[in-house]
């Protein structure tokens, strides 16, 4: 299975859209925070749990060292205050494995440009300023540099083809066989 946070059920996209709607307004760092793991919340109580209970493969597009990355690193939003809110929101439930795409902040930044002008979303965070992304870049090397066993860093900086390999070779030798062939 696969999903993407904030988002992935029926209230969480609700909540994805007024987040986004409210970013735009000067929302603070908290509110996004509270915001983004009740999304998580019903996530991972309607999704990922029985998804897990069934033995099924979990893939998620952002999960909780996000909400670190995001609104702690990012927004300034406590640290400890976003594990609190996170443990309570995820009931616990902790990655197996997080793959992070490194890529330099301004190419990333370019490439959600690119792709908004090919009609891709162009959310209220891709429209921060450049520094706000450097944050978040920094947070999740402290996040990686803190738990370096759970983590696998891939440079996404060549094409597509090739980020994509590269993504299969970090995943194989921790899925079971053929769990990519789909």
């Amino acid at each position: 299975m696969d999903t993407r946070e904030p988002g992935g059920t029926a209230v969480g996209d609700r909540i994805r859209a007024a987040l986004f709607e409210c970013g735009e307004h000067g929302i603070l760092g908290l509110t996004e925070a509270f915001l983004v793991n009740a999304a998580r919340a019903q996530h991972v109580r309607e999704l990922l749990l029985p998804a897990l209970a069934a033995g099924k493969l979990v893939l998620s597009d952002r999960y909780v060292d996000a909400t670190l990355a995001y609104q702690g690193y990012g927004r300034g939003v406590e640290l400890d205050t976003l594990r609190q809110l996170v443990a309570i929101a995820s009931a616990g439930l902790a990655p197996d494995l997080t793959l992070y795409l490194d890529v330099p902040v301004e190419v990333g930044l370019a490439r959600k440009a690119a792709g908004s002008a090919r009609g891709e979303e162009l959310n209220q965070f891709d429209r921060l300023e450049v520094d706000f992304h450097r944050r978040v870049a920094a947070g999740y090397r402290a996040l990686i540099a803190a738990e370096p066993a759970r983590w696998r860093v891939v440079d996404a900086t060549p094409s597509v083809a090739l980020v994509q390999q590269r993504l299969r070779a970090a995943l194989e030798p921790v899925l079971p066989a053929g769990a990519l062939a789909q």
